[in-house]
């Protein structure tokens, strides 16, 4: 069901450590009480995609919210504040689980939220949502859009910053997840996706994943030369069908 009213704003939550950072929260004006999801944006940062996307879910039925993970650089620039965490070696781990624990609770607090809360991701974003489905507690499902990194790569060692490729702690895997993948993507390639794909099945856990022909890396984005019609209407379709299942 769609819904064509909806409220959308910024937001403050309470991040790791306690840290106010500021957040994008947007939902529908239906009567509820709707399923919530929480986005991971992309390394480009907190722009105006990420929010076209929480405001997608939405007018789809879902309460979305995407923290400003990158909120401590301080500039309004998202991509000034992007290549700023990458010239500190990327994101912390251990900061961005706890932001997106705080967006979390957030969402659980509000009117209207079912009780089941989903997180989505995309790029860097894709590699946290496979570390939070291991980390965090209380996950209804995830869904990791070509998440980089999952697996490690000898020409990638760990930093202090992400001194763990995620795939390490697959057995604590918390709630089903979804993956969606380009077939044409070096970032994570189709062989990668095959031993993130033996790995989740060897632990036992809950796992689907779709690799779209005649697509790359961040085939969805239509603001974006990468953008692929066909698979991303597929995928958006997919992802959907996974949430309804899911997060109703």
């Amino acid at each position: 069901m769609a819904y064509n009213g909806m409220i959308a704003e910024e937001v403050w939550v309470e991040g790791h450590n306690g840290d106010a950072i500021n957040a994008y929260l947007a939902r529908p004006m239906g009567a509820g009480p709707f399923g919530a999801v929480m986005l991971f944006h992309h390394m480009p940062g907190w722009d105006d995609a990420t929010k076209e996307m929480a405001r997608k879910f939405a007018h789809n039925g879902y309460i979305a919210i995407s923290p400003n993970l990158h909120y401590r650089e301080g500039s309004s620039d998202p991509y000034a504040n992007s290549a700023s965490i990458r010239d500190k070696g990327g994101m912390p781990d251990e900061r961005t689980m706890g932001d997106a624990a705080g967006a979390i609770s957030y969402l659980q607090h509000l009117s209207g939220y079912n009780g089941k809360v989903g997180i989505i991701g995309f790029c860097s974003g894709g590699r946290q949502v496979f570390l939070a489905a291991c980390k965090l507690k209380g996950l209804s499902a995830a869904v990791d859009c070509w998440g980089g990194g999952v697996t490690p790569r000898d020409t990638e060692p760990p930093t202090e910053a992400m001194p763990h490729a995620p795939i390490e702690f697959v057995n604590d895997l918390s709630c089903p997840l979804l993956g969606i993948f380009g077939a044409d993507d070096a970032r994570p390639t189709v062989d990668e996706v095959k031993v993130t794909d033996a790995a989740i099945k060897a632990a036992g856990k809950s796992w689907e994943y779709e690799v779209y022909p005649n697509a790359g890396h961040g085939f969805v984005a239509v603001d974006r030369p990468s953008y692929a019609v066909e698979a991303a209407n597929a995928a958006w379709e997919r992802i959907f069908q996974f949430y309804g299942q899911h997060l109703s």
